[in-house]
């Protein structure tokens, strides 16, 4: 392995210790849902109140699903004997990977998790002690168990608990991997039923994947299973049960060939054991499902270089059709909670299936399109699996796992009005931060240049580090070099990429080049020759400079200097986008709900209507750049009155953002408390918002919006990603004084995605 592999790992393995570490000490905490304010609600909470609930649900026990948490709450369940690739580590050693789980079923699907670590290996006191604490849980999933203990734990808890259960390593991959076997075999033109399959690996999701295909037409028959030993055939002893349902009648005894004349075959053990030969070997439009991870069975540029006829499928997130356990459970068991489920059926795993299946036939929106960068995603051997970004999971695979549990009597509720069921799902999926994580997928896509500037802050190297080891942008530091190199040794900081010191030696011939073009472009107002070559010594002028040159495609600069101050610069030396009389800023706000939008935030001290109409357009383009619709309020203290000043500017912005833009959607003057709220905005039919709540707000003068967001920040009560420019030719923004790594973070991968969008054009 080269250093610099060595070096990255060393950095990502500590940046994976400091954010386990980091106070809130793991990945989930448990918040009230209640008032808790005063002694009245506490007595209601607790005594003398609890005792209510607690003697209709002895008297009713179905009740407790109306009366507690149960219903929304999944217990996910190991003893640690098979983590990810880690092996028996041990119930303890598991309790960060069975947090991240609970993380994803929260971000999800809106679902709460307790993490359950049980040290015990005997299957059969392991099941007692699950027993006794299921009715805490409205379900639970079991996670990392070795095989083929598994298989009779999951089995006997199935039998025994009348809740949602399911073992995800078994039933995850298979889902997920059954329903793109359904797509990829009608790319090749392919009958299940005729098909011949080899499955690698013999392990607890190789038997539940092989099973799944099974009952979806594939022949027991036409199956060749190997596991470490070769090819599982009747020559074979001392197999487990679970094997023996797959003995093969057959002299082949390896892996070579067993594949040969296969039409079908499923990795599900280590990488790298796919020769090309091997490939070659399989019959016409082969399918490669190589889901070992991190490294497939064969890598994916070696079988697209093999045979371009291969129809594959890896585990991986940087190759299409990535199979990807996140695409299933968190909605299995979300339609399964939401229909208070005895458990998770045959009918329920193949609703999922055929849903996630037919959802990659679908023509795909507009935001998927954008969050993966990618100019287009049609059905065909690139795309037979829906990406995990994809919004429409959660109303498709949780509506069609709903309506098979309650078709096949397993439910113990109904729902009458599914339509209104997929928007209760949809209001769900606000809560996390999905949007940062699709910008930056989208950053990686195609990542820039993005020089920072105040490099030798120690939040600026960190952000550097991130955006370099995780391949969101090429970052180059701007500064004194010396200086910056040593505040990179003092905080342990190692990072191979460029230190740009507008003073040093080596930046001689870019000085000269930057020297006449800012006396070019300031000799007329004010600037001579001898300041010009002052100034470019400064980094204020160096980074737009190298911006406007071309050698950087964004620059992130701020933090620790007054905004005003340098934004300047800028001004002189970047040019306004085409029809833009003055700039703007903007600042996203991820709160708990959907992300909202503030303008202007930082520039236009008191506009003009004119001006709020430029400000609303601008912000118009920005918000739809992040694959949202955007929705306008142009607020005021007023509602729909113009009585005042203000709110008479405000109402003639909206005049003329009605008469020049009509298919905008945009209204005001409006509070906005009223903007926010659909009841309150269903007191003005009239209003082009209707009665979907605005996500994007423009504010009547700076002080209003600057302190309205600042305010949120220093509550941190949700991210804020900004001050975002808006209205430049080129990338650039300035960052808040000491802003957080996250934001340094956030601000630069935005940075990345607006340098892409004015690549495209």
């Amino acid at each position: 392995m080269s250093s610099k592999n060595n070096r990255d790992e060393k950095n990502f393995n500590q940046a994976a210790l400091d954010y386990h570490k980091a106070e809130p000490k793991g990945k989930i905490e448990v918040i009230p849902s209640k008032p808790h304010s005063s002694q009245r609600d506490l007595s209601l909470a607790y005594s003398p109140g609890v005792a209510v609930p607690c003697m209709e649900i002895h008297d009713k026990p179905e009740t407790v699903y109306d009366y507690t948490g149960k219903g929304n709450l999944v217990a996910v369940i190991s003893n640690g004997t098979a983590v990810l690739g880690l092996g028996d580590i041990g119930a303890e050693a598991s309790k960060p990977v069975m947090e991240g789980k609970g993380l994803l079923f929260k971000i999800f699907a809106d679902i709460n998790v307790f993490d359950i670590e049980i040290d015990e290996k005997d299957p059969e006191k392991f099941i007692q002690i699950v027993k006794g604490i299921a009715p805490t849980f409205g379900g639970i999933n079991l996670e990392d168990i070795k095989a083929p203990e598994a298989f009779y734990i999951e089995q006997k808890l199935k039998e025994e608990l009348d809740i949602p259960l399911m073992h995800d390593d078994q039933h995850g991959t298979a889902i997920i991997s059954a329903a793109a076997l359904i797509n990829s075999l009608q790319i090749a033109n392919k009958n299940i039923g005729e098909v011949r399959m080899v499955v690698n690996g013999a392990g607890a999701a190789a038997i539940a994947c092989t099973n799944l295909y099974i009952s979806l037409g594939l022949k027991r028959e036409n199956v060749l299973m190997c596991d470490s030993k070769g090819v599982i055939n009747h020559k074979r002893e001392n197999l487990t049960p679970e094997k023996i349902d797959f003995v093969a009648h057959t002299d082949i005894e390896t892996l070579e060939d067993a594949v040969k004349g296969s039409d079908v075959f499923i990795g599900l053990s280590k990488g790298n054991v796919m020769t090309p030969e091997m490939l070659s070997s399989m019959n016409e439009n082969p399918i490669v499902f190589a889901l070992a991870n991190p490294d497939p069975e064969i890598a994916y540029d070696l079988a697209l270089e093999t045979r371009k006829d291969v129809i594959m499928a890896t585990g991986r997130s940087d190759y299409p059709n990535q199979v990807n356990n996140v695409l299933g459970f968190p909605y299995i068991f979300r339609g399964a909670l939401d229909v208070q489920a005895k458990g998770i059926n045959e009918e329920m795993k193949l609703a999922a299936v055929h849903a996630i299946a037919d959802l990659a036939k679908e023509p795909v929106p507009e935001a998927v399109i954008l969050a993966y960068n990618v100019q287009n995603l049609q059905f065909g051997r690139e795309y037979f699996i829906p990406k995990p970004f994809d919004n429409r999971l959660i109303t498709k695979v949780s509506s069609a796992v709903a309506k098979a549990a309650i078709e096949s009597g397993i439910a113990r509720k109904t729902i009458e009005d599914f339509e209104e069921y997929e928007n209760q799902l949809l209001d769900r999926m606000g809560r996390d931060e999905k949007l940062v994580r699709m910008m930056q997928s989208r950053a990686k896509s195609n990542p820039k240049r993005i020089t920072l500037g105040n490099a030798e802050e120690y939040n600026v190297l960190k952000a550097a580090q991130i955006l370099y080891e995780e391949g969101i942008a090429f970052p180059s530091l701007l500064g004194d070099k010396k200086y910056i190199k040593e505040q990179m040794e003092r905080f342990g900081i190692t990072l191979d990429i460029p230190i740009i010191d507008p003073s040093d030696d080596d930046q001689k011939e870019n000085r000269k080049k930057y020297r006449e073009t800012l006396w070019k472009l300031r000799q007329r107002k004010g600037m001579n020759e001898y300041k010009a070559k002052r100034y470019v010594r400064q980094r204020d002028y160096f980074g737009p400079l190298m911006l406007r040159h071309g050698d950087t495609d964004g620059l992130i600069i701020g933090f620790s200097k007054n905004y005003t101050s340098v934004l300047r610069p800028v001004l002189e030396v970047i040019e306004k986008d085409k029809g833009v009389d003055k700039i703007a800023a903007m600042m996203m706000i991820l709160s708990e709900k959907k992300p909202i939008f503030f303008a202007d935030t930082s520039i236009n001290q008191n506009p003009t209507a004119e001006d709020l109409v430029n400000i609303a357009k601008m912000a118009e383009i920005t918000v739809k750049s992040f694959a949202i619709e955007p929705r306008i309020a142009m607020l005021g203290f007023e509602n729909f009155a113009a009585i005042s000043d203000t709110s008479k500017k405000v109402a003639k912005a909206v005049s003329i953002l009605h008469e020049k833009y009509p298919k905008m959607v945009v209204d005001g003057e409006i509070q906005p408390d009223f903007a926010m709220n659909a009841d309150h905005l269903s007191d003005y039919p009239f209003s082009k918002l209707e009665t979907t709540p605005a996500n994007t707000f423009v504010f009547p003068n700076l002080e209003s919006a600057n302190l309205s967001y600042k305010i949120i920040r220093g509550m941190k009560v949700a991210q804020v990603i900004g001050p975002i420019l808006m209205g430049l030719k080129q990338p650039v923004h300035v960052l808040q004084m000491r802003s957080s790594v996250d934001e340094i973070v956030n601000l630069a991968t935005v940075a990345v995605l607006d340098a892409q969008r004015r690549e495209k054009k």
